[in-house]
C-alpha cells in the first residue's frame, strides 16, 4: 500500500501526475480511489475542507454497493441506514407506497465524503485544498492553474466540480448560458421517521426528499423554483406558506428538532443537458449531467460515472485505447448508454408531477395498479454494478 498523504494547502509550484481530478465530491473521490488503487499517480483538487455538509438527498441505490466494495468502502461501517420502502405524495397530500426494487441506504455527504477522502489519501492520492481557475489542453498535456498560484500538469483531467462552477463559464459550456431557476434547501433534524423509508413529498413549485442517515438523523432536502421562493421573505416563511401545504411535510417539520443551526442552501441549479466531455476534460457526476431529485438517484449516478471514467482512463494510460480521441469517444458512448434514458425519464416524471391534475390522475392509476410504481422507479435506477 502506498504511503498515506495528508491534505496539502501548498505544494511545489508545478506538480506532475498521471491524472488530475478537479472536484472532490462523490465522483471525484471514487475516481481518485479507483485510479490510485490501480497504481496511477493522482492529484485531486477540492476547494473545501473535509468534512462538509452539502445540499443533497443523501439516499443511494444499492446498485453501487459492489463497486464501493471494490473501492474498499462499506457505507454501513460508517452508520449508513438500510432503506427498503418508498412513499410518494402529491401536492394535495395524496399518498402512495411501494417497496424499492433494489433497496438503498441513507448516509450523509458529511460522513461519506470524509470516508472516501481518507481512503483516497491512504491509497496515496494527493488532495489539495485549492480552487481551479483555468485548465488548458495543449500537445497532449493538461495545464491547470489554481487560486493559490499552483500549476498542475497531467495526461488526463477529470471534471467533477458539481452542478455549477466558474470553470463551466471559463469553458463556455452551453448549459451555463441557460437559466438556472432552482434553489435547494437542506437540514438535518431529530424526530420520528421510519429508518427503512425514503419519501418524496410534492408541494407547489417543488418537492422534498425525506430519509434517515447515520446517527438517527433525518435528512430533509427540498428543491423549488426560485420564482416561487422569492415571493416570500425567508426560508421559514416559504416553508410555512408553501411547503407545509403538504400535510406530511408539515407533520415532519413541526414534530422534529433541528440539528443544524440553520438550513444550508444552493442556488442556480440547472437540469439543462451537458456534454460528458468538454475541452478534452472527462466530466463526471453532476458536471456531466443531473437527474431531477424527484427521482432520487443522483448520488448513485455520480459513483457509477466514476467507474466508467476510471476504467477507460486506465485502458488509455496502459495503451489499450489507441488515442485520446478514442478515450473520449468511448466515454461519451458509455456515459450516454448508462444515463441518457435515466435523465430523460427523470425529466418526464418530474414534469408530470409538476402538473397537479396530471399528478392526481397518475396517483389514482398507480393505486389501482400498484405494480406500476416499482416499474417507474426502475426507469431511473440500474442493476447492481459489475466489477
Amino acid at each position: 500500500m502506498k504511503k498515506s498523504t495528508d491534505t496539502l494547502n501548498h505544494i511545489k509550484s508545478n506538480h506532475v501526475s498521471d491524472v488530475t481530478i478537479i472536484g472532490g465530491g462523490l465522483a471525484g473521490l471514487c475516481n481518485a480511489i479507483h485510479l490510485s488503487k490501480c497504481g496511477k499517480n493522482v492529484v485531486l483538487i477540492e476547494k473545501n475542507a473535509y468534512p462538509k455538509h452539502k445540499v443533497c438527498g443523501e439516499y443511494i441505490s444499492n446498485e453501487v454497493l459492489p463497486y464501493l466494495a471494490f473501492l474498499d468502502i462499506n457505507p454501513f461501517d460508517f452508520g449508513a441506514v438500510k432503506i427498503k420502502k418508498f412513499q410518494l405524495s402529491t401536492t394535495k397530500s395524496k399518498l402512495i407506497s411501494a417497496k424499492l426494487p433494489l433497496g438503498g441506504f441513507g448516509i450523509s455527504r458529511y460522513t461519506l465524503d470524509l470516508a472516501l477522502s481518507e481512503k483516497a489519501k491512504e491509497n496515496g492520492v494527493v488532495i489539495i485544498q485549492d480552487t481551479v481557475l483555468n485548465t488548458v489542453f495543449s500537445e497532449g498535456v493538461f495545464t491547470i492553474k489554481t487560486k493559490e498560484n499552483n500549476t498542475f500538469t497531467s495526461k488526463v483531467a477529470i471534471g467533477a466540480f458539481g452542478k455549477r462552477s466558474l470553470l463551466d463559464v471559463k469553458m463556455e459550456r452551453a448549459f451555463i448560458q441557460q437559466k438556472a431557476p432552482y434553489l435547494g434547501v437542506k437540514i438535518h433534524v431529530k424526530g420520528d421517521f421510519p429508518a427503512d423509508l425514503v419519501a418524496l413529498h410534492n408541494f407547489k413549485g417543488g418537492y422534498c426528499g425525506v430519509s434517515k442517515v447515520e446517527n438517527n438523523a433525518i435528512n430533509l432536502c427540498y428543491i423549488t423554483n426560485f420564482s416561487s421562493f422569492k415571493k416570500y421573505k425567508n426560508i421559514q416563511d416559504f416553508q410555512e406558506q408553501v411547503v407545509f401545504k403538504n400535510k406530511f411535510l408539515k407533520e415532519i417539520y413541526l414534530n422534529s428538532e433541528a440539528i443544524f443551526e440553520n438550513p444550508i442552501t444552493i442556488s442556480q441549479i440547472s437540469f439543462e443537458t451537458k456534454k460528458p466531455v468538454e475541452n478534452h476534460v472527462l466530466m463526471c457526476g453532476d458536471s456531466a449531467g443531473m437527474i431531477h431529485p424527484l427521482c432520487g438517484n443522483g448520488m448513485s449516478m455520480a459513483i457509477q460515472s466514476a467507474q466508467i471514467a476510471s476504467k477507460l482512463i486506465l485502458n488509455y494510460l496502459n495503451g489499450s485505447l489507441s488515442s485520446r480521441k478514442e478515450l473520449e469517444k468511448q466515454y461519451i458512448r458509455q456515459w450516454n448508454k448508462k444515463f441518457r434514458f435515466r435523465l430523460k425519464a427523470g425529466h418526464f416524471i418530474a414534469m408530470l408531477f409538476r402538473k397537479e391534475k396530471v399528478a392526481a390522475i397518475l396517483l389514482q392509476a398507480l393505486k389501482r395498479i400498484p405494480f406500476l410504481l416499482p416499474i417507474i422507479i426502475r426507469q431511473t435506477h440500474g442493476k447492481p454494478m459489475k466489477i
